[in-house]
């Protein structure tokens, strides 16, 4: 990312304050994505940041499926993406959106094995003969 230059401001994600006590951590990784903000640690895409318009505005949990029933257990303001329904979405209109967002935040510090998702190596394509 470009550093600002004189007489610019640097513009912050309004979520930045979510991902910021997983800074420290020595795996921890944020890359842009789909204009957002994807977190990784230890190499997982864990959770995933969004301020765009609804049904792109919260938090997405990176999840496989086989944990939704857990997690929405826990977190029953959580519920599967619209668009991509293999990940739990906290709105950011829902009532306890603060709460639960840094609850997620918390889980994914202490490693909850609920949350993360490997990203699946890019196939190379063949030249053709």
């Amino acid at each position: 990312m470009r550093e600002p230059t004189i007489g610019q401001t640097r513009r912050v994600h309004p979520y930045q304050w979510l991902w910021e006590p997983l800074e420290s951590d020595p795996t921890f990784l944020l890359r842009p994505m789909f204009g957002g903000k994807a977190v990784y640690l230890d190499g997982r895409l864990t959770l995933y940041f969004s301020a765009k318009e609804e049904p792109w505005r919260g938090v997405l949990a990176c999840t496989n499926r086989v944990h939704h029933a857990s997690l929405l257990a826990d977190h029953p303001e959580l519920s599967p993406h619209s668009i991509l329904p293999k990940w739990l979405y906290l709105p950011e209109s829902a009532d306890r959106f603060e709460s639960v967002a840094e609850r997620l935040v918390a889980l994914a510090k202490r490693r909850d094995p609920r949350l993360g998702v490997s990203s699946q190596p890019k196939q190379r394509k063949r030249p053709k003969a």
